[in-house]
């Protein structure tokens, strides 16, 4: 997101409401620092098999190397067409999001498409697969009793969040490199054609 934009500070705020959740504890939280949307999934260690993975690579070759060889046919890569997001619903995990118009929506797919042609793999629920923000990650499951409150507040933030900010200030997309889901590392943003 755009650092001191109106948007960051609707998501920050969004996010104080599901830290403010009794059963907040049964989460860990991802840092402020770290919010992003994510457009196309990179590597996940346990679909290192077909169609998961690229044909012409070894499924063992370690991470970093993963990373070059990506970041060296991202080079190549030459859809530019801007979007614009917006929130579409709130889960326990964090924001939902799509496309803000139905153009917005085409063109989003059409960069996630481009991106696995280019990369050499599609995961399975690649087509399905929603964009979103991640706030946290769930350590402890809900109890039954729990899930009418937090539906509650979710409908509450994505509606808030929508209200103030119907479109999502965010940086260009970018290939990023991370240990962790608190800090992801920008090797190489694509900007947008003007």
């Amino acid at each position: 997101m755009v650092e001191g934009s109106e948007t960051q500070r609707a998501l920050v705020a969004a996010r104080e409401q599901f830290l403010a959740m009794p059963e907040a504890s049964q989460f860990t939280f991802t840092p402020i620092s770290s919010l992003h949307m994510t457009l196309f999934q990179g590597i996940i260690e346990y679909r290192r098999n077909q169609p998961y993975w690229p044909a012409d690579i070894a499924q063992d070759t370690p991470v970093d190397e993963m990373t070059e060889i990506m970041g060296e046919r991202l080079k190549a890569f030459s859809m530019r067409d801007p979007f614009k997001v917006a929130v579409t619903h709130a889960r326990p995990s964090g924001l939902l999001m799509d496309g803000a118009t139905e153009t917005d929506r085409k063109v989003i797919r059409e960069w996630r498409n481009a991106l696995a042609d280019l990369l050499g793999y599609r995961h399975p629920d690649h087509d399905v697969y929603p964009f979103h923000i991640t706030f946290a990650y769930v350590i402890e499951r809900l109890d039954d009793e729990a899930l009418p409150g937090w539906q509650a507040m979710l409908d509450k933030v994505a509606a808030e969040v929508r209200a103030e900010v119907p479109v999502l200030e965010l940086r260009p997309p970018a290939f990023c490199a991370f240990d962790d889901m608190k800090h992801f590392e920008e090797l190489l943003v694509f900007e947008f054609q003007k």
